[in-house]
């Protein structure tokens, strides 16, 4: 019988991996052809209050459902964008995507957007791409074989001092006013991802969110030497019947357990 580390190699490679990178390219530049920041124009409406969507959302979310389904017939699909359909949940492998992760700084015309893939396999990550055309980037990691930026290995943080942690924030609260603001691009997954490529070494939240948001990138952060965990520093499961998860953490090995200690109180308190 196959270890499962065998078993998630040999699933990989299955898998080609240059048509693979081929399509997400194309699904970021059929997003791209539509935002604003480059002069074009897009429909834009609410699903709800507070929740925008646009055109290119549900254009790119049909290019990869038909596109990754012909690639991989076996694999369910669970989309921002697509009704969920229970019958995943009898599947090992499906694609997770989120079509235009970051939708506010794509409408509002800033580079803080991507298009975020994910193979899960057993319950957990097994190749994740992001595709960010308005900032030049592809980000592509294989679990057990590492990460990489435009084709150049990552090597996550590893700062080992929790006081100065640079954090992708808009604001820091009052009590976590020894860490760093640095930029923050609105799409969860390039935060994510900067922790991946050293430019954070701390992305954390406390709320509920959804796989789609993160499953490319934490593979991404964590194949680059980060490690991942929900807000109380337990591993993270995908392909869940609820496809959610309360908190994210994200930090170099080091700070890790002084993060989750840091928001304990919170996170119980908002989990409720």
């Amino acid at each position: 019988m196959k270890s499962p580390s065998a078993k998630r190699n040999s699933l990989a490679g299955m898998i080609d991996s240059k048509r693979l990178e081929a399509i997400v390219r194309e699904a970021g530049r059929i997003a791209a052809d539509q935002w604003p920041g480059a002069g074009h124009t897009v429909k834009t409406w609410e699903k709800e209050p507070g929740h925008p969507v646009c055109s290119a959302d549900l254009e790119v979310d049909a290019f990869l459902k038909r596109e990754l389904g012909a690639l991989l017939p076996s694999a369910g699909w669970l989309s921002e964008e697509t009704a969920d359909d229970p019958k995943r949940l009898g599947n090992d492998l499906i694609w997770l995507v989120d079509p235009i992760d970051g939708t506010r700084d794509f409408l509002r015309g800033r580079s803080g957007w991507s298009v975020s893939v994910a193979l899960i396999s057993s319950g957990r990550p097994l190749i994740g791409m992001l595709s960010a055309p308005s900032r030049k980037e592809e980000w592509l990691a294989v679990a057990g074989k590492g990460a990489w930026r435009n084709g150049d290995r990552l090597v996550a943080s590893n700062r080992t001092h929790f006081s100065g942690a640079r954090v992708p924030i808009d604001a820091l609260p009052s009590e976590d006013s020894d860490l760093t603001l640095v930029d923050k691009p609105n799409s969860i997954a390039l935060r994510i991802a900067m922790v991946g490529a050293d430019e954070a070494d701390l992305v954390a939240t406390l709320r509920w969110g959804f796989e789609w948001d993160i499953g490319a990138a934490t593979l991404i952060a964590r194949e680059a030497g980060a490690v991942v965990s929900d807000a109380f520093g337990n591993p993270l499961n995908y392909n869940k019947r609820d496809p959610r998860a309360f908190g994210l953490l994200v930090s170099s090995p080091e700070i890790h357990p002084k993060a989750v200690e840091r928001l304990a109180d919170r996170a119980e308190r908002l989990a409720k």
